[in-house]
């Protein structure tokens, strides 16, 4: 009657025959329950998303368990410029790796020394020049002298050569201010094992890149760094940045560095990066692992910022111009050492 046609217009399940209400009632709890498992799978799909996608950042930034990075993981992860490939892996253990590209015109600008300055450019990765015990004890010299100074920031810096030290938020001349007291720091053995290494790092850059041996010198700076996640106190310690070793130092033609600890051991984040233009090649480094490149823009690079721990390294740059030269540190130096180690008048090619 008029009754139920006007129940029709308000609702059909309040009006409907008892049977059907009962199907109705059924039907809603069956589709109550299928949304809920949807969203429950939902959820859960996110979560393990999320959880994976955590892992994976982690893993690449070498954060350890329970470890959290101090300001995100972009710069020391995936990064936002590009795709990744790893060159070499802290687990790698590499005779000689080595990467031809095409040299930059960098080298043009300035004088040519035949038979040393670049004709191959490139990089390289090898761990089977300087043993894991031999970076152990360089690491050692590198804390000794570190210990009496180091940098506000996040950043300290070593030069056996020129005496400089990051102390606070400036430099000091290590000889100078110690003077003779240098001589309870090191050894007359810590400086041979210096040399040793140094040598046998030019003798292998030269036989990569098919050059004498004696056609290359030891340039400035060489020098040890320590890094760690503290905040950067000057620009010194800003040494994330990407740049190019010939263009901030002329005199360069070849830069290799020793890595004295463990990648995702002793540190997160950390690695070496050359930047492509179609992706960006790491090198993760390990203590005995020496990298290697021409010095041009054919070898755009940076170092991601330290997460955790605590990344030492001894950069050690070539050039194949003899008045660039600089000598081997020496002991017996003491309060007469060469001019030089106030502060760097430029960034320092980390």
């Amino acid at each position: 009657g008029p009754g139920t046609e006007s129940c029709v217009l308000v609702t059909r399940v309040l009006c409907s025959e008892p049977g059907a209400r009962k199907g109705r009632v059924q039907q809603d709890a069956r589709g109550r329950w299928l949304k809920a498992a949807i969203l429950l799978l939902l959820l859960s799909a996110a979560a393990g998303g999320g959880l994976v996608a955590w892992n994976r950042l982690r893993s690449q930034d070498g954060i350890p368990e329970g470890g959290i990075p101090a300001d995100g993981v972009t710069e020391g992860g995936i990064p936002a410029d590009g795709v990744t490939e790893v060159l070499a892996h802290r687990s790698d253990h590499l005779q000689d790796k080595f990467v031809q590209v095409p040299c930059s015109e960098d080298y043009e600008s300035h004088q040519r020394f035949a038979g040393c300055t670049p004709r191959k450019c490139g990089r390289g990765v090898t761990d089977a020049v300087i043993t894991r015990e031999e970076a152990e004890r360089i690491r050692r010299i590198a804390e000794r002298g570190l210990s009496l100074g180091g940098s506000d920031g996040g950043a300290s810096i070593l030069d056996l050569h020129s005496g400089a030290l990051s102390l606070g938020k400036h430099f000091v001349n290590l000889y100078r201010y110690f003077g003779d007291k240098i001589q309870d720091i090191f050894t007359e053995d810590d400086f041979a094992l210096y040399r040793d290494v140094r040598q046998r790092i030019q003798q292998r850059i030269a036989q990569v890149f098919g050059i004498s041996s004696s056609a290359m010198y030891l340039t400035k700076p060489t020098f040890f760094s320590r890094m760690n996640s503290t905040g950067a106190k000057t620009t010194h310690d800003e040494y994330w940045h990407p740049h190019v070793d010939k263009v901030t130092y002329g005199s360069f033609d070849y830069t290799s560095l020793l890595y004295l600890s463990d990648y995702s051991k002793d540190f997160g984040g950390g690695r070496f990066v050359f930047m492509d233009a179609d992706s960006n090649k790491t090198v993760e480094p390990r203590a005995g692992r020496v990298s290697f490149f021409t010095s041009g823009s054919e070898n755009l690079h940076r170092v991601e910022r330290v997460r955790w721990g605590t990344r030492f390294a001894i950069t050690i740059s070539f050039t194949c111009d003899p008045q660039h030269r600089i000598a081997d540190p020496q002991l017996s130096w003491g309060d007469r050492s060469p001019a030089g180690g106030e502060e760097p008048g430029r960034k320092l090619p980390l």
